[in-house]
């Protein structure tokens, strides 16, 4: 993928999955083992993962793998595993109120300030001494759907990670003008904020089905994502045969949907 010239690779982060790597392990060593593409996880599991150490995480690999990180963070799911694995189990506002306060403890890890304070519910930091700055580039990407971490997303997030098979295309423009009002209130730009859309799916022979069908299909899908829509980032992820998938979505489906959009 990092020779065939895409631009990402994201890892699920679910460290209760016997069968999984650790996603920040997998993820340093992909860096290592590449030279251009960026990594992000989708999304780091915040429940099992404390904000001031993911920040530190992120900035360092972000800084020794010369700018090829972002931070994905997600509010958390299937609470009986993040209780079993020694997490708190959080209601659903809960849940939204810690990704808040997260994102406001990475934001201050990664600041040049001396010592950095916060007092949440959730979180607090004391006099930690930051560092290492973030550097450029580097932002945090929601998972989110429901209308409080949307709006959070516009408020205060750089990206926004949503997956087909959990927002259907009947529901994307809704959630993209709740993203796009939240960042104009907040006196944002809603076009600086990246929009990553998960699809999973297969490259294969005509189909009515969205993400179901040929080469040419993908092409035109995608083009009616950004042009309709307003996304700005693709994430493809094979329903079967995955070798052979990925690299017909490298070769045949990526450069020419890159360049039918830039014929827009």
């Amino acid at each position: 993928m990092d020779a065939a010239g895409l631009d990402l690779i994201s890892v699920q982060d679910h460290p209760y999955q016997r069968a999984f790597y650790d996603t920040w392990t997998l993820i340093s060593y992909l860096a290592a083992a590449t030279e251009r593409i960026t990594l992000v996880p989708t999304v780091a599991n915040l429940p099992l993962r404390p904000p001031a150490v993911l920040a530190k995480s992120a900035a360092s690999l972000h800084r020794l793998s010369g700018g090829r990180i972002q931070l994905g963070l997600g509010s958390g799911a299937i609470w009986d595993a993040i209780a079993a694995m020694g997490g708190p189990r959080r209601s659903p506002k809960e849940a939204v109120d810690a990704l808040d306060e997260a994102i406001d403890v990475v934001r201050a890890v990664w600041s040049e300030e001396r010592a950095v304070r916060f007092e949440g519910v959730h979180y607090r930091l004391a006099g930690l001494h930051p560092g290492p700055p973030a550097g450029p580039g580097l932002g945090i990407w929601l998972g989110a759907y429901g209308p409080r971490t949307l709006r959070l997303t516009g408020a205060k997030a750089d990206g926004w990670m949503p997956s087909l098979g959990f927002l259907p295309l009947d529901r994307l423009s809704e959630a993209v003008i709740r993203i796009d009002t939240a960042a104009q209130e907040a006196g944002r730009d809603p076009a600086q904020i990246r929009k990553v859309y998960n699809l999973n799916g297969v490259i294969g022979t005509e189909s009515s089905t969205p993400f179901q069908g040929s080469v040419q299909q993908w092409i035109d899908q995608l083009a009616e994502l950004v042009s309709d829509f307003g996304m700005n980032a693709f994430i493809y992820w094979p329903s079967d045969d995955h070798e052979r998938q990925l690299t017909l979505f490298a070769e045949e489906v990526a450069p020419a949907a890159r360049q039918a959009l830039a014929e827009v």
